[in-house]
């Protein structure tokens, strides 16, 4: 069901947040009953602790929920997600205690707390309902929270289930609802002009092909390009099992892509937007692409393929090539694309590129703001040489495991001369976190989307 606020309601119970500091003189300041009731209860304020306070019927009164200390806060987001799972079925609203960002980020979390992913079992009861807050954009939280579960959908649907059609018939249906354009190249028709998106799909029974969105008549351009690999078996250098594993969400920044442009086109953002995604399966047949083959990309630049299995790059590059041609005021890739990236900032964070610090600050403000954590990689101009292999002019899996993130980068950077930013993200909640099950989550696509006044001048 749709992630949505309940209906105001003037009998909504009320919810007071407290932090560990105050929780003291607000509970002395309650009436006998219930003084004594939140003392053998043991409410002290502590982080996600939520004290329900009965009335004289039996009912709920009103509700206590603990925001802990500034440093315990900090070690996480969304804690109200925890507390919004806990309480009773009934609608609540949030009284007194937050403010500003803080009380927009709660909301959020709220609502997120309500996702589930239920293709394919029966739903859970819903959580408890939420009035909007006031001093909040509602419609605005509930478009992003209903975009992220659009996100977390498409990673948590195995590959049996979302494979390059699927993913197609995703993004046609996102443009049905917001009167998008849309165009899809597929199967040989991708020789002429994408080789490299052909080369790593022509080995899968389903058809590679290029998903090409378009929205918007007025105002800055943005093109999105989001790495659809649907699932990735590494080719003919082929996983070892551990790692396929969670290779159905190798189309992570597809479907955060089409999140992003969720946002962007149910907000009615004044851009010319555009989403490029390269759809494919890396499988292995007796015509898979092979180690040491030589590519000839959409930009006429020479690939020597070191290894099938770093096949994102490949197909992000002509989709890259693209998305360059029509010379946009901004162009975004997002994509699972590199161990290397885990290895260097865990599963939590989303490092970008950038070659513009005016960019990079915007996004990195927004992010704090919104509690979508990002951090700056560089785009190291030295290690160019590491994905330059002599025999052709790029090598995609250059050897030796050093700098993988920021080498899968500069390889991509070829490809554009447009002002860039490319996201490698992971696209996977690894354990449960506030307002975030294990599974698919979107990264990156609220901070962007905050961040886009400053980055396009809106």
């Amino acid at each position: 069901m749709p992630l949505a606020f309940a209906t105001d309601d003037a009998a909504a119970i009320p919810v007071h947040v407290l932090q560990a500091d105050q929780a003291p003189g607000f509970i002395a300041a309650l009436p006998d009953p219930a003084r004594a009731w939140a003392g053998h209860q043991g409410f002290t304020g502590a982080l996600g602790q939520a004290l329900v306070l009965p009335d004289a019927l039996g009912g709920i009164a009103q509700v206590l929920v603990g925001y802990g200390t500034s440093q315990a806060r900090a070690r996480g987001r969304f804690h109200i997600g925890t507390v919004a799972r806990q309480l009773p079925k009934g609608v609540y609203r949030i009284a007194s205690g937050l403010t500003g960002p803080d009380l927009e980020e709660a909301a959020l979390a709220w609502l997120l707390a309500g996702y589930q992913f239920d293709r394919y079992r029966k739903p859970a009861e819903p959580i408890a309902g939420l009035v909007a807050p006031d001093g909040i954009d509602a419609a605005r939280v509930q478009i992003i929270a209903q975009a992220e579960a659009l996100t977390r959908d498409l990673i948590n649907t195995p590959a049996s289930d979302m494979g390059p059609q699927e993913l197609e018939t995703a993004a046609r249906a996102l443009a049905d609802a917001h009167g998008a354009a849309i165009t899809v190249i597929t199967a040989d028709d991708l020789i002429a002009g994408f080789p490299l998106i052909h080369a790593v799909g022509r080995a899968s029974p389903r058809a590679p092909r290029l998903i090409d969105m378009r929205w918007g008549d007025a105002g800055p351009t943005l093109t999105l390009v989001g790495k659809g690999v649907c699932f990735d078996t590494g080719g003919l250098n082929i996983k070892p099992g551990a790692s396929m594993g969670l290779m159905k969400k190798d189309m992570g920044g597809a479907a955060t892509v089409l999140g992003l442009a969720q946002m962007i086109m149910a907000l009615g953002i004044r851009l010319r937007l555009r989403v490029l995604i390269p759809a494919v399966e890396n499988s292995i047949a007796g015509n898979a692409f092979r180690p040491q083959d030589i590519l000839t990309s959409r930009k006429g630049l020479t690939v020597e393929i070191n290894n099938t299995d770093a096949e994102g790059r490949l197909v992000l590059a002509d989709a890259l090539a693209l998305a360059d041609e029509e010379t946009p005021d901004l162009v975004i890739s997002m994509a699972t694309l590199t161990g290397a990236a885990r290895v260097a900032v865990g599963p939590d964070l989303s490092p970008f590129f950038t070659d513009s610090d005016d960019h990079a600050t915007a996004i990195a403000s927004a992010a704090r703001q919104v509690a979508d954590p990002v951090w700056r990689m560089p785009f190291h101009d030295p290690y160019e040489a590491l994905i330059e292999p002599g025999i052709a002019d790029l090598d995609n899996a250059p050897g030796g495991g050093m700098a993988g993130s920021i080498t899968a980068a500069l390889f991509l950077r070829r490809f554009v001369q447009s002002p860039y930013v490319h996201f490698d993200i992971y696209g996977w909640q690894p354990s449960a976190a506030p307002s975030r099950p294990k599974g698919g989550v979107g990264m990156g696509a609220r901070a962007v989307l905050a961040a886009l006044p400053s980055l396009l001048k809106l």
